[in-house]
Parts: C-alpha cells; structure tokens; sequence
C-alpha cells in the first residue's frame, strides 16, 4: 500500500480544518497510508527584508526536507507549478504506484513559500490554480483531491 504524506509548515488552528483533515485521513485509510507532518513555522516579522525572507524559508526547508523520506516521490505545491485536471492527478499517482513508487510527498510551503532547496528536492511542481489560499485550506483541499483520485482509479463514484 502506497504512503501518502503532506508535510506542510505551521499548524492547523481552526477546528472546521481539522475536522475536514480527520474526514479524509479516515477515507484515505482504504486506498493508503496517509499522513500529515506539520513542521513549525519561522516567525517573519513585518516588513522582512528580501534577505531575512531567504533566510527564513531556508530554515523552514530544512525542516521539510528532514520530513521527507529519501525514497519518496516528491511533488512541491507552488504558483508557478503545473496544473492537472483531477483525473490528471489520478493518473500521476495511479503511474508512480505502478512504477513501484512506495511513498509519494506533497509539500506545502509557510507564507513565504518554498526554499530553492526543497523546489530542488521536488519531482513534480504542481500548482491548483494562479490565486493563493491560505495554508490551511489548501491542506484540506490537497487531501480531497487525492481522496477523489484514489476514486477515481478504483472506478469508484464521485461527483463532479
């Protein structure tokens, strides 16, 4: 069974968040292992110069890179990534589990995005649209779409 894991930066506050994450955690569980590895986030003070923001992300990168297992599948949401339709998606993850690929990681950068190192890191940058949703939400709407591609490539139902 393939291990899905988000690492993303910060934590979830909002309850309605992490109800929605324990939703699709639970109905993940029948296509894979799946987690969430939070790691903390770096206090940014306003107006940051340039310099302090890549110092910064660097640090935070270094915590998402120790998150990530050598052997993984590493795919980076950012702006300027690719974007896939769902049963893109689907077919991604259907190819790489069928390559053998045993653990696939999907990376949520803080505030600040992402470091040059984890963008290096990364196998596939992926982008869900040109606008910016919070951390938070993006976590949950992440976890949907890989819920419905494992539907998607069980031939299961899902609306549309």
């Amino acid at each position: 069974m393939v291990k899905i894991t988000i690492v993303c930066v910060g934590k979830i506050k909002e309850k309605f968040y992490r109800d929605a994450l324990d939703e699709y955690s639970k109905r993940l569980g029948k296509y894979c292992k799946f987690q969430v590895v939070e790691v903390a986030d770096e206090p940014t003070p306003d107006r940051a110069l340039p310099s302090e923001e890549e110092i910064i992300k660097a640090k935070e990168g270094k915590k998402i890179l120790s998150k990530i297992p050598d052997n993984a599948y590493v795919c980076t949401l950012e702006i300027l990534g690719d974007e896939l339709s769902s049963t893109e998606l689907a077919s991604e993850i259907d190819r790489l589990t069928t390559m053998g690929k045993s653990s696939i990681a999907f990376v949520i950068g803080g505030s600040l995005g992402l470091s040059e190192e984890v963008t290096k890191r990364s196998d596939r940058h992926l982008s869900f649209s040109k606008m910016t949703f919070p951390h938070q939400l993006m976590r949950v709407i992440l976890s949907e779409q890989i819920y419905r591609s494992f539907r998607i490539i069980n031939n299961e139902p899902y609306h549309k």
